[in-house]
């Protein structure tokens, strides 16, 4: 091979090398890729006001749970309590699942007790008993009512059915828990 062989690859190289070179700061000037303000990605997701983020509480029912369990059925709250049996159990004894078991909750500590369950610590905080007009509150929606608890359900948005559960719920005891009178 001569001289003349050699200086004809190297160019070839030179040039190829050259040509890339130029190709990539071609396309970092079109294509420049914007850093991010934070970190992951943004699922756009229509806000309801009942489900925001900044929600202390929960939006207080229209009625007073009193007045609405006054009209409550026990069979349709057991009928409307079967979408909770995806997640919670019903009878005496029976197994904690992704929710506790439901057994005797009116009037028992939130976040405490219902046979070893783990609960977040979100519901450990929020103290007190699990009175009607709470669960009224907490069924209606359990984001707004206990924020950063772990239950997923977007709650029961119609009173008449939520009163029926709860009326249900009452029942579920040794001793079941008396409905409240509606105040006049």
């Amino acid at each position: 091979m001569d001289s003349f062989e050699i200086n004809k690859i190297l160019g070839a190289l030179l040039g190829t090398c050259i040509l890339v070179l130029v190709t990539s700061f071609a396309a970092h000037a079109i294509f420049t890729p914007k850093p991010l303000e934070k970190p992951g990605f943004e699922i756009a997701v229509k806000e309801d006001a009942s489900h925001g983020g900044g929600a202390k509480e929960a939006a207080a029912p229209s009625e007073p749970i009193e007045k609405l369990l006054q009209t409550a059925s026990v069979e349709k709250g057991a009928g409307a309590a079967k979408k909770c049996g995806a997640c919670h159990t019903f009878e005496k004894g029976g197994p904690n699942r992704v929710g506790p078991n439901l057994y005797g909750v009116v009037n028992e500590p939130k976040g405490a007790g219902r046979g070893g369950f783990n609960f977040s610590a979100a519901m450990k905080g929020k103290g007190g008993t699990w009175t009607f007009d709470d669960l009224n509150k907490f069924i209606s929606n359990p984001k707004g009512f206990v924020p950063g608890t772990a239950m997923g359900f977007a709650g029961i948005q119609k009173d008449s059915e939520r009163a029926d559960v709860i009326a249900y719920l009452a029942t579920l005891a040794d001793k079941p828990v008396p409905l409240p009178t509606a105040a006049k």
